[in-house]
């Protein structure tokens, strides 16, 4: 099912497989549910091997700087200990897998799951060199935490086939994008 190598010095980072983006969510993303198999798949072969499994989410406290109501661009989503935050629930995380909470802040907003976290610094400590990543949606956080991987100096890599994009038609730029940027695509 998988192609990817899994083993100790690499992370698959899921990033916010949360209901708000799944079908029937506040900021739904067209064919979000369709990816949790693939994702399930890929988090048990990353699990077996010894690599670490880390799940991001969006954690928005109520009146969060990127709702519109407060001038932001998107409908209320994720707001902390909803049931639109909570990940999705056929989603299967491994035991020990790591949560990342971003864009917990009442004034700013963070796309990518190293914006803020201190995620970069906690992969380093465990040595992990590579990260594979996959989620929702492709042309805002995932294209986000894979831009900041790369750029924090990891190996990064992109599941594609196990990414929705909000815009489907800006899918093939934004994955040009990514390569330009060194990450590596598994279409």
């Amino acid at each position: 099912m998988t192609r990817v190598t899994y083993g100790p010095d690499t992370a698959l980072l899921v990033v916010d497989m949360q209901n708000d983006f799944c079908e029937g969510g506040a900021l739904a993303v067209a064919g979000g549910d369709a990816l949790v198999p693939a994702i399930n798949a890929e988090m048990a072969a990353a699990n077996e091997a010894g690599a670490r499994v880390v799940a991001s989410r969006d954690w928005h406290p109520v009146e969060h700087a990127s709702f519109r109501e407060q001038g932001g661009p998107w409908p209320p989503h994720c707001i902390q200990d909803t049931l639109g935050a909570a990940f999705h629930p056929d989603l299967a995380l491994p035991e020990g897998t790591v949560r990342v909470s971003k864009a917990s802040a009442f004034d700013s907003d963070a796309y990518s799951a190293f914006d803020g976290t201190g995620l970069a610094a906690f992969l380093q400590r465990h040595a992990v060199r590579r990260v594979v990543v996959c989620g929702l949606a492709l042309d805002v956080c995932v294209r986000a935490t894979a831009l900041d991987a790369a750029a924090a100096g990891f190996a990064t890599l992109l599941l594609a086939e196990a990414s929705a994009a909000v815009a489907p038609s800006g899918r093939q730029a934004c994955l040009d994008e990514l390569r330009q940027a060194g990450v590596e695509v598994f279409e």
